[in-house]
């Protein structure tokens, strides 16, 4: 018992980025209009998609796995970020507003293989909480804005 706690005292506490809030954006086109470029800009990432209505305006993305860094921030241990694998999942909202339309970007994010630092072996256990980076949703929603111009 001695041994576990000292071992315990030890550990390097994991520090989790704190999570954004959802990404919100304008697009200054009618929802059809914005819908179709949101569909090709999904398709173009080549996304799995899990979910798409039309009428409801949602879309979410199967699991799809990306490097640690890129979409996701999966925080660190001690003074060592985590790099490696995560697992992320994106949900967009799409709302008619008049002449324009509004996005709204959900993110889900988690490690699937990670290490501390860029040494070791990659370990699945334990999973850590990601939070987004913001790349994905603003990438995607320049990319709306740039097919809705055409």
């Amino acid at each position: 018992m001695g041994l576990t706690l000292s071992l315990v005292g030890c550990a390097r506490p994991h520090v989790s980025p704190l999570a954004p809030p959802p990404y919100r954006a304008e697009i200054g086109a009618a929802y059809d209009v914005t819908w179709t470029a949101l569909v090709r800009a999904l398709a173009k990432q080549n996304l799995p998609l899990r979910a798409i209505a039309r009428d409801s305006g949602v879309i979410a993305t199967d699991d799809v796995v990306t490097p640690i860094g890129v979409y996701s921030d999966c925080g660190r241990v001690g003074d060592e970020p985590l790099e490696g694998e995560a697992v992320v999942t994106f949900t967009v909202f799409a709302e008619p507003d008049g002449a324009a339309t509004r996005l709204q970007i959900n993110s889900s994010m988690r490690t699937q293989a990670h290490r501390k630092g860029s040494s070791g072996s990659l370990k699945s256990k334990p999973v850590y909480s990601c939070a987004s980076t913001g790349r994905f949703e603003a990438n995607l929603i320049d990319t709306i804005r740039d097919a809705v111009k055409h």
